[in-house]
């Protein structure tokens, strides 16, 4: 018979592990995720469907932390089944995930709007899984990063090493709890805009955007949000809609001009290249971060340019980047502001970059348009 303490020791362990549920119409796609899963430690899979429908009747069963739902399923798809799942479960984090087709991409980013958390494209055909280490690492991530912190515990350092998972977006308590030091905004103006965002990133943006209305209209801005190519001109399109003004993927070699909006395209590196009128510069270097496009290059090579004028902003996210680029930013003397833990989807880019004492302000979303506005005036200090 097991010690009073082995027997204790037992549940702990299985409750520090995260949940998931598997929805989707391939069987082979189910069969390599669950694989995937079940070969790390700190994560389970409890139930996998083939339809939406069928994970609806079962979600309160099965209770998971955080469930992957395709797109296009048959008898009831995902985007269906999504807001049922959230009806029964609110709060549940849902991965949308999809081949990388326009349509999808459309639906994915609808998805978020809906409740979803996140989204994975997914390569476009079934054989192509079976290599696919950017997926895996990525969806694994993403689990890591979106699990219930009740539930949540770092893997341990060999199952990291064989995953080549990035940087946890969750801190550790001693990080968390870590004191935020402010520094002074720049007394300069800005004359320029930068943003970085990535897990959550799409419907903040959208609310700044949108709040920030006529007040941008001054300055250039240049967002880099994490995602893969198709789905950056269609967050482009909606962006314009939301901000009432033109935003378009980046073109390498285009003056950057005030009043527009300039997204990264996947899959490249968004760059301001100096000189006596600033332009975009595409790069197609390795991943930074993990991460391409990657927020650093743009951050650091915007206060090369513009100095103490930039002006910074780092959105809800998993991972760092954006801290080096903005440790950059605030070295040229200008000004970094990020969104603060409870509004934020993820707090690993805001997070790491409010720790690392460069920020000037650490702000819930809906306060962050006021206070961009507020500083294109000369005011907000």
């Amino acid at each position: 018979m097991a010690s009073p303490a082995i027997a204790a020791a037992v549940p702990d362990k299985l409750a520090d592990k995260i949940r998931i549920a598997v929805v989707d119409d391939s069987a082979v796609v189910r069969g390599l995720i669950s694989r995937w899963i079940e070969a790390e430690a700190d994560i389970e899979v409890v139930a996998t469907h083939r339809n939406g429908r069928l994970a609806v009747a079962a979600i309160e069963a099965d209770d998971p932390d955080v469930v992957i739902l395709d797109i296009e399923m048959p008898e009831m798809d995902g985007l269906t089944a999504l807001p049922l799942l959230l009806g029964k479960k609110p709060g549940l984090p849902v991965i949308m995930a999809s081949t990388l087709t326009r349509r999808n991409a459309e639906i994915s980013l609808k998805a978020l709007t809906l409740g979803a958390r996140d989204y994975i494209p997914k390569p476009e055909a079934q054989h192509g899984l079976v290599t696919a280490d950017d997926f895996r690492r990525d969806l694994l991530a993403k689990i890591r990063a979106l699990a219930p912190r009740r539930r949540h515990r770092r893997p341990s350092e060999a199952s990291a090493a064989r995953t080549r998972t990035a940087p946890a977006a969750v801190p550790a308590p001693a990080e968390a709890e870590a004191k935020i030091t402010l520094r002074s905004a720049s007394t300069v103006l800005p004359r320029v805009i930068v943003i970085g965002s990535s897990t959550g990133g799409p419907p903040a943006l959208s609310a700044t955007l949108k709040a920030l209305g006529p007040a941008g209209q001054s300055v250039p801005i240049l967002i880099t949000q994490h995602m893969p190519p198709t789905f950056t001109g269609i967050l482009a399109e909606h962006l314009a809609r939301a901000a009432g003004r033109p935003a378009a993927e980046a073109v390498d070699g285009e003056p950057i001009l005030a009043g527009r909006i300039y997204v990264a395209p996947g899959g490249k590196h968004m760059l301001v290249k100096a000189g006596a009128a600033p332009a975009i510069r595409l790069d197609d270097g390795p991943p930074i971060n993990f991460c391409k496009p990657a927020v650093d290059p743009l951050f650091e090579t915007a206060a090369q340019t513009y100095g103490p004028a930039t002006l910074g902003l780092v959105l809800t996210g998993m991972g760092h980047d954006g801290a080096e680029g903005g440790g950059r930013i605030a070295a040229a003397g200008g000004t970094v502001i990020a969104q603060d833990e409870a509004s934020s989807v993820v707090w690993g880019m805001p997070g790491a970059v409010a720790r690392a004492g460069i920020c000037s302000a650490v702000l819930p979303l809906g306060a962050i348009p006021g206070k961009l506005a507020g500083l294109l005036k000369g005011g907000g200090r």
